[in-house]
């Protein structure tokens, strides 16, 4: 017994190639815009490590500054103590320093705390990225050192 072979029409086809090319074309492109995010994301990571560590060493400079001058209390204090208004000449020099280097610092001054009876000197540093809206709130590094 002999069955009839159904052979398909050409024109049943027609058009699948174009169905398959759009959909790689579309696979694709999400690919492409996955590949474009995460290189935003990783300029983004890079920008805010470079201020960390900007940050860092603006602090220590500070620290070190204090660690090779006078380092009575009542000196510490005169000096290097500032960020609430009443900002020490040492404080101001180093201040002018952050303010060329980390964006935001101007609304955002540093404050350096001075307590005479531990010796305890605290430096928080603080920024607000370019791209970063008003509401936020900055960005801080504070290091604690004993300066005796």
């Amino acid at each position: 017994m002999n069955m009839p072979m159904h052979v398909s029409n050409p024109r049943d086809q027609s058009g699948s190639m174009l169905l398959e090319a759009f959909i790689a074309i579309l696979i694709f492109s999400m690919g492409i815009l996955a590949i474009v995010g995460m290189q935003a994301s990783a300029v983004k990571s890079a920008t805010d490590a470079k201020y960390r560590a900007e940050a860092n060493l603006l602090a220590n400079q500070l620290i070190g500054q204090m660690w090779v001058g006078d380092r009575t209390a009542a000196t510490l204090h005169t000096n290097y103590e500032g960020g609430a208004g009443t900002d020490g000449a040492a404080y101001t020099a180093w201040y002018s320093a952050v303010q060329a280097t980390l964006p935001g610092a101007d609304t955002n001054p540093p404050i350096v705390n001075v307590d005479a009876a531990t010796s305890l000197v605290t430096v928080t540093v603080r920024w607000k990225g370019p791209t970063e809206a008003l509401a936020d709130p900055a960005h801080r590094y504070s290091v604690l050192a004993q300066i005796k």
